[in-house]
């Protein structure tokens, strides 16, 4: 098999794909449509479960500083949630998109992946042997061959649209425009940002350091944008504010500006043959304090092992389709909390009663909870091999931080990211014996003793690469049980 994946899209997610797969020696060649990169963009979000996955491939510190922005809080319709109630491992980076694209496509050119820009995807043609992909870039035509080709390339997917993807259209499209300017704060005081009779208008910071570096963002639900060749201008930014809020904005001329919308939709099925599709280009929705991004992140964190597992020809059966199984229903829940916002926000008149409401609910510590947690706290049903206790909190879960003390040095586990090299990971208490021989998966499996018990009660755990429990061992060790979970996830061992 052609050991390299084709990415359209050198977005964050896009790149981290490409992290992931190279991580797990498949080679990435990722097609971006952008001749180069402008040190600015729409997402500004990373949210904390989205460093946690950084982490777990060492790369957290890359992107969390002592000079990153910490955002303590988030919105739901511009009603806003704290964070700070569910504890100080919750919480909002602010992170421009540019950033953590350099940051990614950084580390994915560390591990050998090519990233080829001014490189449009124009057509594609797939059969049993692997995917040929037609590029438009500056010296003409190119044809390239690969295993897989992935969709990563945003709302408007060419992979969707060349590949034959379905899609049910969940609402129509909205039309927003995005300025950063520099505002002084006299004028800021009369920008208000929040929800109007028209739809809603913010006013984001930029720069700690400098509080008139600000972002200007407007979201209308019945006016049609212009043509989506036009440049934005100036005149169209004010002339969308005033739409909204009914006054006038004063600012210089931006630093930035973009224009965004396009219709809710949900891909029926993430995969068509050796075709996939991964974040904005399976679930495109509003804007939803960067639910979006990080969704598309944890798209890749998934696909990433198990394409690559494909690739290298060990995935036991039905593991790539699993990547659809167990992400269309995140998506899914990503586009429906966008879209139950929009409600709280237009028509107006029918809005107000509803904002009173919610605005007394979010007061409540679980219903604040639920509103943070609804796409970022994800955890996959496990049912094969049966699990011997199928509601254990960690089944399904992600892996809980590692206590330094705990791993047993020569294990060569680092506990701040004992995933990073991109393998699975068994967690034996160290009392309990030497577990069953599984060198015939060192090359996807690692073993770490622990002097300390993972979790009350818990002496055996088996994480996936991407972080999530798939057995839980709370009794005395099942020797078979641990073989056939080892088996089902991590194929057969190698010769």
């Amino acid at each position: 098999m052609n050991a390299t994946v084709l990415i359209a899209g050198g977005g964050p997610t896009g790149l981290m794909l490409a992290c992931e797969l190279e991580l797990a020696g498949v080679h990435a060649v990722v097609l971006e449509a952008r001749p180069h990169r402008e040190r600015a963009s729409g997402g500004m979000l990373l949210h904390a479960r989205s460093i946690d996955a950084l982490r777990r491939r060492g790369l957290a510190d890359r992107f969390r500083t002592a000079a990153t922005p910490v955002w303590p809080r988030t919105h739901f319709a511009f009603l806003w949630l704290d964070l700070t109630e569910l504890g100080t491992d919750h919480y909002d980076l602010i992170v421009p998109q540019w950033r953590t694209e350099e940051l990614l496509e950084e580390r994915a050119r560390e591990l050998g992946a090519e990233v080829l820009t001014g490189h449009r995807l124009t057509g594609l043609r797939q059969d049993a042997d692997g995917v040929e992909a037609t590029v438009a870039a500056a010296g003409g035509t190119r044809v390239l061959h690969g295993a897989y080709l992935v969709g990563c390339d945003g709302p408007h997917s060419a992979v969707a649209d060349l590949g034959g993807f379905a899609f049910r259209e969940l609402a129509p499209s909205y039309y927003g425009v995005i300025a950063d300017v520099a505002v002084s704060g006299d004028a800021q005081q009369h920008f208000r940002a929040g929800v109007h009779p028209r739809g809603q208008f913010g006013v984001l910071p930029m720069n700690p350091a400098d509080p008139s570096e600000v972002r200007l963002m407007t979201v209308e639900f019945d006016h049609e944008p212009p043509a989506a060749d036009t440049p934005v201008t100036v005149a169209e930014v004010r002339a969308a504010i005033r739409r909204i809020t009914g006054a006038g904005a004063e600012f210089a001329e931006p630093r930035w500006t973009t224009r965004y919308g396009s219709p809710t939709r949900l891909a029926e099925d993430y995969r068509n043959g050796r075709l996939l599709l991964a974040g904005d280009a399976a679930h495109p929705h509003p804007p939803s304090s960067g639910n979006g991004l990080n969704t598309a992140l944890h798209d890749a964190v998934n696909l990433g092992w198990k394409l690559a597992a494909t690739v290298n020809g060990w995935a036991p059966p039905g593991l790539l389709d699993s990547y659809h199984r167990e992400r269309h229903p995140v998506g899914r829940r990503a586009c429906l909390r966008a879209l139950a916002q929009v409600p709280l926000q237009y028509p107006p008149e029918r809005a107000e009663p509803l904002r009173e409401l919610f605005a007394e609910l979010i007061a409540v510590p679980e219903v604040n909870r639920i509103l943070v947690q609804a796409v970022t706290e994800v955890r996959y049903p496990v049912t094969d091999p049966a699990p011997a206790d199928p509601d254990h909190p960690l089944l399904g879960a992600v892996l809980p931080d590692l206590e330094p003390a705990g791993l047993l040095e020569e294990d060569g586990v680092d506990p701040a990211a004992p995933l990073a090299d991109g393998r699975g990971l068994l967690l034996v208490l160290d009392e309990d014996g030497t577990p069953p021989d599984l060198s015939g998966w060192s090359d996807r499996l690692r073993v770490a003793r622990t002097a300390e018990a993972p979790a009350p009660d818990v002496r055996l755990l088996l994480v996936r690469p991407d972080g999530h429990v798939v057995l839980v061992g709370a009794g005395a060790p099942d020797p078979g049980r641990l073989l056939a979970a080892v088996a089902h996830w991590f194929g057969d061992p190698a010769r």
